[in-house]
């Protein structure tokens, strides 16, 4: 995976001059769906060229299972899809030419063959995969109590199964029994730490039942490890406006779009803020990097529209 300094590169290279960009570099966007052909939000999307100057780059899905990888060279690139619960998906694009459209890459993900975990007794794959699909299916259908009833099984019978504490913290959530979607969250959380979706779901989870302070601790913790992720600093930034601290909104925000350079959505709210305290230059360079990295997104339509306000 990509780490920061390449992430930052990369959006310099694309943005730092603008014709220098759009000659020596390419941007490739496509979406990512499930075989039922539902997006997949927050897939991540690798493409790899050993022989290019930048040989990782890595994006990820937005609510739409859209995505964009800016920064990349000439040259034969494999671009690899991956998600949990699904099958990895790859696919081949030569680059010839830069600064020209490309076609759009569509990943169509199969779900992942459940196998029972080591030292469960009882419980065939096949078993655990219906009671999977019989659990999904509950909870679209808004079924939510007794989705959790067959989670809650899946979890007896097969105990190192712990992410799908993700489904039963967002069932808790939609049935607003919050403390029971804490706990759902933070179960996971024990076995891994590192989780960015139980992390904003606790954080969320807090913030629904009213507890801002135990959101922002949350999420301030999460930003704090390692690992973190872009959500994770977005969705404290977002806690910050909540909070009316606009200068540690800002910090987190940018620290979300130079986690992806491909992300519209934190650059956008730059603009808006810059946009409120007058800054009218600051918000137009902000609503042009967003349609430059991700022009195909609903951020870059509100940014348009920014754009000709700001005129």
């Amino acid at each position: 995976m990509m780490g920061r300094h390449s992430t930052v590169l990369a959006f310099a290279l694309i943005l730092g001059s603008a014709a220098a960009a759009s000659a020596q570099v390419a941007r490739v966007s496509g979406i990512v769906k499930d075989d039922l052909g539902q997006p997949i939000k927050g897939a991540t999307i690798r493409a790899e060229n050993p022989d290019a100057p930048l040989g990782s780059i890595t994006g990820a899905t937005d609510d739409k299972g859209r995505f964009a990888i800016i920064g990349l060279a000439r040259g034969e690139w494999m671009f690899t899809a991956e998600a949990p619960g699904f099958q990895a998906q790859y696919t081949e694009l030569n680059i010839v030419r830069t600064g020209t459209p490309l076609p759009p890459l569509v990943f169509s993900l199969s779900k992942a063959i459940v196998k029972p975990p080591a030292g469960v007794e009882g419980v065939t794959a096949k078993e655990l995969q219906q009671q999977l699909t019989s659990a999904e299916t509950l909870y679209k259908q808004q079924k939510y109590e007794d989705a959790v009833t067959v989670y809650r099984a899946i979890l007896r019978s097969a105990p190192s199964m712990a992410i799908v504490n993700l489904q039963i913290g967002a069932a808790y959530r939609s049935t607003k029994d919050y403390d029971k979607a804490i706990a759902a969250y933070s179960e996971l959380l024990k076995v891994e730490p590192d989780n960015a979706q139980a992390q904003v779901g606790l954080a969320m989870a807090h913030l629904e039942k009213g507890d801002t302070q135990a959101a922002e601790q949350t999420l301030t913790r999460a930003a704090e490890r390692p690992a973190s992720s872009r959500d994770v600093f977005y969705n404290l930034a977002e806690i910050k406006v909540a909070r009316n601290q606009p200068a540690e909104a800002m910090k987190w925000y940018q620290k979300a779009a130079d986690t992806d350079a491909s992300w519209g959505k934190p650059l956008y709210k730059l603009g808006t803020m810059a946009m409120s305290r007058g800054d009218n230059a600051a918000a137009a360079k902000a609503m042009n990097q967003v349609i430059a990295v991700d022009p195909t997104s609903p951020e870059a339509a509100q940014a348009r529209a920014a754009l000709e306000r700001l005129k």
